[in-house]
């Protein structure tokens, strides 16, 4: 059967994300919708497909199988929401949400409906975070009591456009790229945040740019310590640098480019090269072929929306330690969200 797709969304990573869709055997791009005359025109001249100024538009003329979310972040929940209530599965970049409330709305509806909900954090399907995560599953540095991570880039520029304006973005660098580290720090610890303390440097823009967490989780019923540095005015561009190192009772694991370094208690460190491909579009052509394939019964979801909700209730709670002054309980944070 093929899968019909339309994308809300047609910037740059949108028309990237519907391309690699129509790559796939039996998958057609149909339909796209963005409010910039440009972007339609050019959605329109690459794909063949009509494009439409709002995705109420495009919903009201197309039934479709699948949405592709890649529209200016404080959109997310709505059009997440309009394409379950369509009848259509989802892939929507990241954040999720630019809220925890909205984010847990959003974890009802999709248990709720019959369609499934892919958040757009590749590093799920990166070899050596995979690497990483089952090592440490098979405890190979006995229980994880720390971890020390980054991401830099040379974010600044792009505080002068939408994603510098928290209406229309939720914030600055930490809910941009800085989502992709906090979602991989939790994912690969298989761990559940607990409290942060934060503060953040704006660097003259008005929103987050550098930001400093100190993160405490949860896993196997065990704390664990975090350091999370954002830097947002770092001087890798367009690429971002990052690393998440995992110390354990028994020895360190660090996530390094050409795979991770294993250093045992009392022996010389060992590299363990990753063979597959980290390329960016690599791992976002295997992020949507697993929702394709999930929808075709042959695989689980790589990224469900509990991971979307975990991720923005870390950015939101980290934003609120920063401007309180006073460390935040997270899971506190989602169980309001819930209630309310």
């Amino acid at each position: 059967m093929t899968l019909t797709v339309a994308g809300f969304g047609l910037g740059g990573l949108g028309q990237l994300e519907l391309q690699l869709f129509a790559d796939m055997d039996g998958v057609d791009v149909i339909a796209g919708a963005d409010p910039a005359l440009s972007a339609r025109k050019k959605f329109d001249t690459g794909f063949d497909a009509p494009a439409y100024r709002t995705a109420e538009e495009l919903l009201d003329e197309h039934a479709v199988d699948i949405v592709n979310v890649a529209s200016i972040h404080s959109v997310h929940y709505e059009q997440v929401m309009a394409a379950l209530d369509a009848g259509a599965h989802v892939h929507v970049e990241k954040p999720m949400t630019t809220t925890v409330a909205d984010a847990a709305s959003l974890v009802d509806a999709a248990a709720a409906s019959d369609q499934l909900v892919q958040v757009g954090y590749q590093r799920h399907f990166d070899p050596r975070y995979r690497e990483l995560r089952e090592r440490l599953d098979r405890g190979v540095v006995g229980e994880p009591h720390f971890v020390d991570c980054h991401l830099e880039q040379d974010w600044v520029d792009y505080a002068k456009t939408w994603r510098g304006d928290a209406e229309l973005s939720g914030g600055g660098f930490l809910y941009d790229s800085g989502s992709h580290l906090l979602d991989v720090l939790l994912w690969t610890l298989d761990a559940e945040p607990a409290s942060v303390s934060a503060t953040t440097d704006p660097r003259g823009t008005g929103v987050d740019i550098n930001s400093a967490l100190s993160v405490e989780l949860e896993r196997n019923g065990n704390r664990v310590t975090a350091s999370v540095a954002l830097i947002g005015d770092g001087p890798t561009t367009p690429d971002v640098g990052d690393s998440l190192d995992v110390y354990g009772r028994s020895g360190q694991l660090e996530y390094a480019q050409d795979g991770l370094v294993l250093a045992k208690r009392g022996a010389d460190p060992t590299e363990i090269s990753v063979e597959d491909e980290t390329e960016f579009v690599v791992l976002t052509e295997a992020k949507l072929t697993n929702l394709v394939e999930a929808i075709r019964g042959n695989a689980d979801i790589a990224v469900p929306p509990e991971d979307g909700l975990r991720a923005i209730a870390l950015s939101e709670a980290a934003t609120l330690s920063a401007e309180r002054g006073e460390c935040v309980d997270v899971q506190e944070l989602i169980a309001d969200a819930r209630h309310s």
